[in-house]
Parts: structure tokens; C-alpha cells; sequence
């Protein structure tokens, strides 16, 4: 199957801090193989709270700015150019590094349907059943 996601059809949801979700390519846009994203953070913004994914590996490519990531019991930053991938049941947050930006194109693997998860973040809704996209959040 061949999938084109043109730039100017994305859906951007717009974050605080003058960020955006553009949500390029859901589970049922690719027959389940991935999902894809692209998140831009302002500086120095949060990017996610601590979590895992019990089936699928997600896949952060820094297209520009600095990005900071736990990663199990690592800290580390990354940047342009700088490739993340983070496998099934592995908790781990990111955010922009303090004082920087960051985008990311954001890929997880195999693919769940979650733009509508995206979509309650961007309302700033609270998410009901975060199960059924694959985001189990770590007790801090």
C-alpha cells in the first residue's frame, strides 16, 4: 500500500505554548502499520508525562531544536538529526529541552488509532480511555 500525506491536507492542532500536533498518517490510513505525527513544541514545553506503550515501538526523529527525554532511568537531550526509538513497555517523557523548541516527526509501530487521543489533548480534555491507544501512564 502506498500512502502520501501531503503537508498542506495535515490536520494541525494547535498546543500551548505555540506548538502543533499535524497528524499525518493514522493506523487506518496505513492498513495498521503505523502511525505517524509531527509535534512541534515551543520552548522549553512538555511534550508528554511518563508512559509506555504495551504493543508498539514509538520512533522520535528530532527535525530541528533540542528535545529532552527520560528513557527508563535515563536523561538524555537530543537533537537535529537525532534518532529515538523507544520499544513496547519502556516508560518514558519528553518535552523540549529548557530554552530551545524542538520537532519531531513522531512514528509509532505497529499502529494504533490515536488522533482522536490527540485531539482531546489539544482540547485539553481529559483522556477516558487511554488504554485503547496504547498510552499507559506511570504512577510518579
Amino acid at each position: 500500500m502506498t500512502k502520501i500525506s501531503r503537508a498542506d491536507a495535515a490536520e494541525v492542532l494547535t498546543l500551548p505554548g505555540g506548538g502543533a500536533f499535524h497528524l499525518l498518517a493514522d493506523a487506518s490510513h496505513t492498513d495498521g502499520a503505523l502511525g505517524a505525527n509531527r509535534l512541534v513544541l515551543g520552548v522549553g514545553a512538555a511534550g508528554a508525562k511518563t508512559h509506555y506503550h504495551a504493543k508498539s515501538t514509538e520512533v522520535f526523529y528530532v527535525l530541528d531544536g533540542v528535545a529532552e527525554f527520560v528513557l527508563g532511568d535515563e536523561h538524555t537531550q537530543v537533537s537535529r538529526g537525532d534518532l529515538v526509538v523507544v520499544p513496547p513497555g519502556l516508560p518514558h517523557a519528553f518535552g523540549a529541552a529548557p530554552g530551545h523548541p524542538t520537532d519531531l516527526l513522531v512514528l509509532l509501530t505497529p499502529g494504533v488509532e490515536r488522533f482522536d487521543y490527540f485531539r482531546q489533548l489539544a482540547r485539553g480534555e481529559a483522556v477516558l480511555d487511554a488504554d485503547a491507544y496504547d498510552v499507559h501512564f506511570v504512577s510518579s
